[in-house]
């Protein structure tokens, strides 16, 4: 399985995701966003990874292409998220001049939501995500869809899940639909924005006990 932990800001946090062999840490390029990053926090948590296995991901929505041209160039990112409602053109200019691996988001409410996972080309992961109310942040709502809805369904790029999971819930999904990845950022919190490393140990704890 592989972990993304999203919406770090600091190097504790980084440190404690690392011991318990998460994949990827997130930084959340968006300024209304609680989890949000500057440039030099995020500069410090790049440089303290590369002694390190777990990798960056920079997550943008509907970022300005060119301002996240900088960001990719400045940081040297190697995966970024896009979790807006960026459209191919979007991603193919991304594709067409930087190596980077793209993970999209597919915001889910219902069935037919799921049409739009094989509209997108050119990208390395889908991630599915709860589908935020008009006046909700784009993620990290603490809130979850209906997991049933992907049972059985053919996908054919590797994918995550997002949306409402903690140590509670953490196990079930790889019961229930086994995906390629965990994608989790409000489930390791005390409140928006600060990561717990009481919270982040539990949730590995409960997801490798048998």
């Amino acid at each position: 399985m592989i972990f993304k932990i999203c919406g770090l800001k600091n190097k504790e946090s980084l440190l404690c995701c690392e011991e318990n062999n998460a994949d990827f840490f997130g930084m959340i390029f968006y300024e209304k966003s609680p989890r949000n990053i500057t440039f030099n926090e995020a500069n410090i948590l790049i440089s303290t990874s590369k002694n390190l296995r777990i990798r960056p991901v920079g997550v943008f929505v509907d970022h300005e292409i060119n301002d996240l041209k900088k960001i990719i160039s400045s940081l040297s990112l190697k995966h970024i998220q896009l979790h807006g409602s960026e459209d191919q053109l979007y991603i193919d200019e991304i594709k067409n001049q930087f190596d980077v691996k793209i993970i999209k988001k597919i915001s889910i409410n219902n069935r037919e939501d799921l049409n739009i996972n094989n509209k997108f080309k050119n990208i390395d992961y889908l991630l599915f995500d709860y589908k935020p109310d008009s006046d909700e942040l784009p993620g990290g709502n603490a809130k979850s869809f209906d997991w049933n809805l992907l049972k059985d369904q053919k996908i054919n790029i590797p994918w995550f899940i997002s949306g409402g999971i903690n140590e509670t819930n953490v196990k079930n999904i790889q019961n229930l639909l086994n995906p390629n990845g965990i994608d989790l950022s409000s489930g390791v919190e005390v409140s928006k924005g600060i990561k717990s490393n009481s919270k982040i140990n539990n949730l590995f704890k409960k997801f490798y006990d048998n």
